[in-house]
């Protein structure tokens, strides 16, 4: 089987196999192969990785996984793509295929019996309606990682990386800053998958901190105040804490712990800093311990 970043063997395999193109499922195939390079560079991966792919589609970044990886697990959620993995993978020893939902595997385990709880690499080409849920999913169940390598809407990573005060900035970019730093490796434009998507992507990087940048009292807490915060963007941070279903602070409260930390009282969450996220929520769970 030919290598899948060449357009025309994409298209011969997709046409062998009467493959239809799932909308629901966001499929789009990548058919660039400096894309592919780049993704592998950006990802770092060596012969000592166990490497774990979300979303291998028809194998064309597996197979290039496969090539410099020790070992690489591949979960799919669409079982018509199955068989055409078995064949387009079916030069590899070091490959495994799972027909499953990546929300639903237990990763921890895989992590145990592949790489002997050693951290882990991630590589997926996400589709942007489950992006965000995922990449949390691996930072929440404290997967050992070593790194995440995702190709995802380009305003989805602009979103992860963007900085306190922009228009980008929002929820999505201090939780995933919470727990890893992102670089962008890459833009890529719509005319290199099939199909076109109708926006163009990026691949991010994101390399998980070792031990966490700040200490938290409360991580429950932290988030739901980023959550407030962002769920009225237009109000300052003490009324969207206040209008917050999930929180039962009063606006006073608010106010008196950004006095406290020389805040000022109008701040708007998408003025405040990871770092004063984690100040007021550590004042507030000390107040109220």
């Amino acid at each position: 089987m030919g290598t899948l970043g060449i357009p025309k063997n994409t298209i011969d395999i997709l046409n062998k196999y009467d493959f239809a193109i799932q909308k629901k499922f966001g499929q789009n195939f990548l058919i660039d192969s400096h894309v592919l390079e780049k993704i592998i560079k950006a990802a770092d991966i060596t012969k000592n990785d166990f490497v774990l792919e979300i979303g291998p589609g028809i194998g064309t970044l597996t197979q290039y996984l496969c090539e410099n990886a020790r070992e690489v697990i591949a979960v799919e959620i669409d079982r018509m793509l199955i068989p055409i993995l078995e064949e387009t993978l079916s030069d590899y020893e070091n490959i495994t295929i799972l027909n499953q939902d990546i929300l639903k595997v237990d990763i921890l385990s895989l992590v145990k019996e592949h790489n002997n709880n050693k951290p882990i690499k991630v590589v997926a080409n996400l589709p942007y309606y489950i992006t965000t849920p995922i990449i949390m999913e691996l930072f929440e169940k404290k997967i050992p990682l070593a790194g995440v390598t995702v190709m995802i809407q380009k305003e989805v990573a602009d979103r992860i990386q963007a900085e306190p005060g922009s228009k980008d900035y929002g929820a999505l970019s201090l939780a995933v800053q919470y727990y890893a730093k992102p670089y962008i490796a890459a833009y890529v434009p719509p005319n290199c998958f099939i199909p076109r998507p109708k926006v163009g992507s990026a691949v991010i990087n994101l390399t998980p901190y070792e031990k966490p940048l700040y200490h938290v009292e409360d991580e429950a807490l932290l988030f739901s105040l980023i959550r407030a915060s962002f769920n009225q963007r237009r109000k300052t941070f003490a009324n969207g804490v206040n209008n917050y279903e999930g929180l039962s602070y009063s606006k006073d409260n608010i106010i008196e712990v950004l006095n406290a930390l020389g805040i000022p009282v109008d701040i708007r969450g998408e003025a405040l800093t990871l770092e004063q996220f984690v100040q007021i929520a550590n004042r507030l769970a000390i107040n109220n311990s």
